[in-house]
């Protein structure tokens, strides 16, 4: 009887394990490099995630692979091919931008374009990235590509270089009446603003609350709150429609930690923003950025070279950790004492890795910083005769 009672203990307290177990793992987020230990955040959205912008670490993910429509989120693809234009000179700020009937006939946020009115591109930008300006989208893709249709296309082969694999536009500005497919996923939408985030100008105007074009006659104010509501806020974009709910990008860094927080499929624009903001509290919280200190050495002896030692740089590093963690950071120079000529500026001659808990965080390379030739017979040859030159008597 006792066995049976003991038995049946067991096999009791091993379902209660499972149980717990799958509750455990069932609670933590998941996403490609999401932090294991991450907690089950309430979020009250379809989809989200959160990024480390500069590592591109993922932190915390509720069914980011999912297909959903992003509304003017979409902007943020716009905003990207016109700074990539501008960064590659192709396009400048100053150029006149001339709207064309087509551009003026888009609905929902605009700036009221009228056909044949013409703008810079600096202003078409800023009502973007603002005032989420349908017409204006529209107006700069033309402009850039001759067509909205063409600039569609170009935005397409872009999501695909960055590995937005669950992404399909259909239009520039994400109105979604009567479009089929048009959808991207909250890991996606990371990706590409990550991206965006690279163009430091374009905070200019998303970090901007309130501004004004026409010469001063016509407002824009931004249409993310949290840019005047919650401290170290630069940006993104946000959107909504009746088909995609709210959406947002939103971007914040504070302390160098920069964090991407990705919303999509919330009920209202203030569920949205409070999801976001959600979000970057737990990164904030939890994350902090190492950065190494610059490396300095000695130069390295050069064996048959012209030159008796080449100096040595490092890449710079950095990495994400927990807060508190800095300075727990180790790192182990592998140098070698002696390198053999020839040697060309730039080589690697050895590397830097750093650690955490014993744990290998990453590994930057040592580069030499100047060539070094190998020393001829003949050199060496004038070498000697100039030395015992120098120590015979007068």
């Amino acid at each position: 009887m006792k066995k049976n009672k003991v038995k049946l203990l067991s096999a009791f307290l091993l379902i209660a394990l499972t149980i717990s177990l799958f509750t455990v793992s069932a609670s933590v987020p998941i996403g490609d490099d999401t932090e294991t230990d991450a907690p089950a955040l309430t979020l009250d959205c379809k989809s989200a995630l959160l990024m480390e912008a500069n590592t591109g670490k993922i932190l915390y993910a509720k069914n980011e692979n999912e297909a959903l429509p992003p509304a003017s989120v979409t902007k943020v693809m716009t905003i990207l091919l016109c700074m990539e234009e501008i960064d590659s000179g192709k396009l400048a700020l100053s150029d006149t931008v001339t709207a064309s009937a087509y551009a003026t006939s888009m609905g929902g946020s605009q700036i009221y374009l009228k056909e044949g009115e013409q703008m810079s591109v600096e202003d078409m930008l800023k009502s973007v990235v603002i005032a989420s300006a349908n017409d204006a989208a529209v107006a700069l893709a033309e402009h850039i590509c001759g067509s909205e249709e063409a600039f569609v296309a170009r935005m397409n082969e872009r999501a695909k270089q960055l590995g937005m694999n669950n992404t399909c536009f259909e239009n520039t500005n994400g109105l979604d009446d009567t479009t089929e497919n048009h959808k991207t996923s909250a890991l996606d939408i990371a990706l590409m603003s990550r991206e965006l985030m690279k163009h430091e100008k374009i905070f200019e105007y998303s970090s901007t609350w309130m501004d004004t074009i026409r010469n001063g006659a016509f407002g824009l104010t931004n249409t993310n709150r949290l840019i005047r509501f919650y401290k170290g806020a630069t940006g993104l974009k946000t959107g909504s429609t009746s088909k995609a709910g709210f959406c947002i990008s939103a971007t914040a860094e504070r302390e160098g930690v920069k964090l991407i927080a990705v919303i999509m499929g919330a009920e209202s624009r203030d569920v949205r923003n409070n999801c976001a903001k959600t979000l970057f509290d737990y990164g904030f919280a939890t994350c902090a950025i190492y950065t190494a200190p610059e490396f300095e050495h000695p130069p390295i002896n050069v064996t048959g070279g012209v030159s008796p030692s080449v100096g040595v740089r490092a890449e710079s590093f950095f990495a994400l950790v927990g807060k508190g963690e800095e300075g727990s950071v180790t790192s182990n120079v592998i140098l070698p004492e002696t390198v053999t000529a020839p040697i060309k500026a730039g080589d690697k001659i050895g590397e830097i890795s750093y650690s955490l808990n014993n744990e290998e965080l990453g590994r930057v390379g040592i580069y030499a910083t100047e060539d070094v030739e190998k020393i001829s017979f003949f050199e060496i040859l004038r070498r000697v005769t100039s030395r015992f030159l120098l120590a015979s008597p007068a």
